[in-house]
């Protein structure tokens, strides 16, 4: 699989309901170094693992919107806002958060990846800087 297309199914992927989605695109040492609005966290393929499970809990579906996909060699930098339906309420869809995170792949598969994340502003404005660009 090429680079682009591993990080971008990734996070379109299912990975929140299904395990064996970490699996196929984060290698087994993996690495996440990210800043959200909660502060920094670090996490390993076993965290990142623990938290897709934890994310099924909460939400009905998870919706990655792409804006941007860019690829050099074995670095991949992707930019999306992450659209969710709670379990309370999944005939609603809500921008949650956006993020943009850097990927460097190894043997195949995501390996370090650097990313930042924010609570989504839901004003149109906004959401349309998010537009994928053709």
């Amino acid at each position: 699989m090429e680079p682009k297309d591993c990080v971008a199914k990734f996070y379109s992927s299912d990975f929140y309901k299904n395990p064996n989605s970490v699996k196929e695109y984060l290698h087994p040492e993996a690495q996440l170094f990210w800043n959200s609005s909660a502060g920094f966290h670090k996490l390993g393929f076993s965290e990142i693992a623990e938290m897709s499970k934890e994310l099924a809990k909460s939400f009905d579906h998870l919706k990655a919107d792409i804006s941007h996909l860019l690829g050099e060699e074995d670095t991949v930098s992707i930019r999306f806002t992450y659209y969710v339906s709670t379990v309370e309420n999944p005939d609603e869809e809500l921008p949650m958060a956006h993020f943009i995170a850097i990927w460097e792949m190894k043997d195949g598969k995501m390996f370090k990846g650097h990313q930042i994340s924010q609570q989504a502003d839901d004003s149109p404005e906004n959401l349309d800087s998010f537009l994928p660009i053709n």
